[in-house]
C-alpha cells in the first residue's frame, strides 16, 4: 500500500495511492494525515482503520505535505553506511550515532528547500537516506518485533548546514534548520517494500549524480535500530527513523561542494520514489 498526505484549502488529508504512472490517483481517507492513519489501527495491503472520503484526485496534480508532517519524533542515525564510514576516514560505529530533527525542520516532497541566508551559513549539503515509519507503538522489542512495528519506509534528505553542525560536539544545531529536510512523496508499506534492504538510494544535484549506493551498505539495518531504540524509548505510530546516508556528500569532495540557490536535489529510493526540491534562500 501507498499512502500520502495532501494539501488542501488549507488543510491536509491522507490518501491511499492506487493505479501506476500517470493514471495514479488518491483516494481520500477520513484522516487529516498519514500519522492518523496509522494511529487508528493496522496499515495492510488494500486495508486501512478509517473509512474512504468518498473523493479521488489525481496523483500527478496533487500538492504533497511531508507524508508525516508532524511526527512525535524524528530519530536520525549517523555513519550507518560503510562506504560513507569509508570516504570520511571514520571507524566502523560498534552502536547506532544518534541525533535528532523536529518536525519544523520538514517540507513537502516537492516544495522548496530552504537554505540559511549567507552570513549565517553557505555549507549546506546533502544527505540522502531511507526513513523507517513507525506503524505501532513499541517498546523493549527484539528484531523481529521490531520490523513488525515497522509500517513502511519514505524518502528523507537530511540537508545538513555543516559549519553548524560541527561546531560543537553535538549535530542537532546543523541538523534542524526549518524547511531543509523533504520527505515523501509517500509512505510504502512492508508488505509491498519488504524490511529496508536491498533497495538503491540516490541523489542528483542539477541532474548530476552525486550518491548513488545500497541500502545493503548499512551497518546497522531498519529492524535493528528499531529494536535498539524500543530499549531507550517508546517509538510511536508515525515516528520516523532517518537511517543515514551513503557516500558522495559534498563535504568530504575536493574541493568541496555545497547547494546553493536555484539548484534542484533529487532524493530518490527504489520501490518509493523521489523527492524534487528547489533550494532557495531564507
Amino acid at each position: 500500500m501507498r499512502l500520502v498526505t495532501v494539501r488542501s484549502d488549507g488543510a491536509t488529508r491522507a490518501g491511499i495511492v492506487v493505479g501506476e504512472g500517470d493514471n495514479s490517483e488518491i483516494v481520500l481517507l477520513d484522516a487529516p494525515d498519514v500519522r492518523a492513519v496509522l494511529e487508528a489501527g493496522p496499515v495492510t495491503s488494500g486495508s486501512v482503520a478509517v473509512a474512504e472520503h468518498g473523493a479521488t484526485q489525481a496523483l500527478r496534480d496533487a500538492d504533497l505535505a511531508p507524508v508525516i508532517p508532524a511526527p512525535d519524533k524524528i530519530i536520525c542515525v549517523g555513519l550507518n553506511y560503510r562506504d560513507h564510514a569509508y570516504e570520511t576516514k571514520s571507524a566502523l560505529p560498534q552502536a547506532p550515532i544518534y541525533f535528532a530533527k523536529f518536525h519544523r525542520a520538514l517540507t513537502g516532497p516537492y516544495d522548496p528547500v530552504v537554505l540559511p541566508a549567507p552570513e549565517v551559513s553557505t555549507q549546506a549539503d546533502w544527505e540522502a537516506e531511507l526513513a523507517v515509519v513507525i506503524g505501532h507503538a513499541v517498546r523493549h522489542v527484539s528484531r523481529t518485533e521490531a520490523l513488525a512495528a515497522i509500517a513502511g519506509f519514505t524518502v528523507l534528505n537530511d540537508v545538513s548546514i555543516r559549519d553548524w553542525q560541527f561546531r560543537t560536539s553535538q549535530f542537532l544545531a546543523g541538523k534542524t534548520f526549518e524547511r531543509s529536510t523533504p520527505l515523501g512523496p509517500m509512505l510504502v508499506t512492508t508488505d509491498e517494500i519488504g524490511d529496508g534492504t536491498g533497495l538503491e538510494v540516490s541523489c542528483s544535484i542539477d541532474g548530476v549524480v552525486k550518491q548513488s549506493s545500497n541500502t545493503d551498505q548499512m551497518i546497522f539495518c531498519p529492524a535493528e535500530l528499531v529494536a535498539d531504540l524500543s530499549t531507550v524509548m517508546t517509538l510511536d505510530p508515525g515516528d520516523i527513523i532517518a537511517t543515514g546516508t551513503p557516500a558522495g556528500v559534498g563535504r568530504v569532495r575536493d574541493p568541496q561542494q555545497w547547494l546553493e540557490p536555484g539548484m534542484v536535489m533529487h532524493t530518490t529510493v527504489e520501490g518509493i520514489g523521489s523527492t524534487v526540491n528547489h533550494c532557495i534562500l531564507a
